[in-house]
């Protein structure tokens, strides 16, 4: 592991451990490469306060919830020829990387079951946020049915349960924010208002900033760049400049991974400093920036960020003090004030969770190869079908 990720991770867990929240922020599309993996677990241990993301990362998360084993991989994507590429649409299978997401049971099927809830809202005059008619549909259970990989590995799912603040700027460029104009544009929507607008996710996210920064500080954690990472953290700006709020705290921590190089007029490659000059980030606040393919040091981060070996225990063996695994769950609790022992399985912990989640460079195959042989029992999923071209 770099030293400058090893040194991030290591501030986030101070941040958290001194009380601290924190804003994880993801562009791209990173959910079709099963970030939920990591991520997940962070946000059932506490350790994700807020999500910044693209609506592709939003409904991905879900489309791989319900259609995992129709994914098709395509290991040499870079030798596609336009025919190639031609060949996939026609098909019907959309391609991130070398991962093709197939339209009729990803896609269409969500279209399905999220368009009854736009249009259940919409009788009602009912108004709600991108995220929160896939938190509907996620609570109906509807979904379970549906389920291709385990859904303790997805990070939407975890905070659905957590009722976690998610914020999506630019929704209207995903697919479900296509699938929505579509139909409004069919009539089939009394309004168009029904799914709420990115300025009222801003609005919302001020509120909920001023809330969480009141009794402490909030820290951001920047998976790639673009706009799920140029959003959220203009909100102090605006909160203090625009809106002329008096004393609004900056963000407590900065990390930003991303391979984007500094140029004339770059967000992404920008380095933390430059945000001094716009009121995001003080001279004092911990900054770091890891120069990496965000799909590999992002989800190392989170698995190092996560290293706490509590976590882990409660995971193998959710029981309470109150229930029959008392004498074991207190048997693991000594072994733990051990150094050597503590030491022994947070080495352990870091590794499976490594292993389980570090991406290639090249996109995500060796990434599935590695889970095909390390997956436990319940999540024995028929292997993904190859594309040879």
């Amino acid at each position: 592991m770099q030293p400058a990720l090893r040194d991030a991770a290591d501030a986030y867990s101070q941040h958290i451990d001194r009380g601290g929240r924190m804003l994880v922020t993801l562009a791209g599309a990173m959910s079709t490469a099963e970030l939920g993996r990591s991520l997940a677990e962070m946000i059932r241990a506490g350790k994700v306060h807020a999500i910044c993301c693209t609506g592709a990362n939003l409904e991905e998360d879900v489309f791989n919830l319900v259609a995992h084993t129709h994914y098709e991989r395509v290991p040499h994507y870079r030798d596609l020829t336009p025919q190639d590429e031609q060949a996939l649409l026609d098909r019907h299978l959309n391609r991130v990387t070398d991962t093709c997401i197939p339209e009729e049971e990803a896609m269409r099927r969500i279209e399905r079951l999220v368009l009854h809830e736009w249009l259940a809202a919409d009788a009602r005059q009912d108004r709600a946020f991108p995220h929160e008619f896939l938190y509907r549909v996620l609570r109906s259970r509807v979904l379970e049915p549906l389920h291709e990989i385990d859904p303790r590995d997805s990070w939407l799912a975890a905070a659905s349960d957590a009722d976690l603040p998610i914020f999506v700027p630019g929704w209207e460029d995903s697919t479900l924010g296509n699938v929505f104009a579509a139909h409004a544009m069919q009539g089939r929507f009394t309004s168009i208002h029904t799914v709420k607008s990115g300025i009222e996710y801003m609005i919302a996210l001020a509120d909920w900033y001023r809330r969480a920064s009141a009794d402490a500080s909030v820290g951001f954690f920047q998976i790639g760049g673009g706009i799920a990472g140029d959003f959220p953290i203009c909100v102090v700006p605006m909160l203090h400049q625009d809106l002329r709020v008096p004393d609004v705290p900056l963000w407590g921590y900065f990390c930003q991974i991303s391979d984007s190089t500094t140029s004339y007029g770059s967000y992404s490659g920008a380095v933390p400093n430059e945000k001094i000059t716009w009121g995001k980030l003080g001279v004092d606040t911990p900054k770091y920036i890891i120069e990496s393919d965000a799909t590999i040091d992002g989800a190392a981060a989170v698995c190092e960020g996560a290293r706490m070996v509590t976590t882990y225990i409660q995971r193998i063996n959710p029981i309470g003090r109150d229930g029959p695994g008392d004498r074991l769950q207190r048997h693991r609790e000594r072994r733990l004030q051990n150094p050597v022992c503590r030491r022994k399985r947070t080495t352990s912990f870091i590794r499976t969770a490594a292993a389980k989640t570090t991406i290639n460079p090249a996109g995500m195959s060796s990434f599935r190869r590695r889970f095909r042989s390390t997956e436990r029992g319940n999540r024995d999923m028929p292997t993904q079908r190859l594309i040879h071209v």
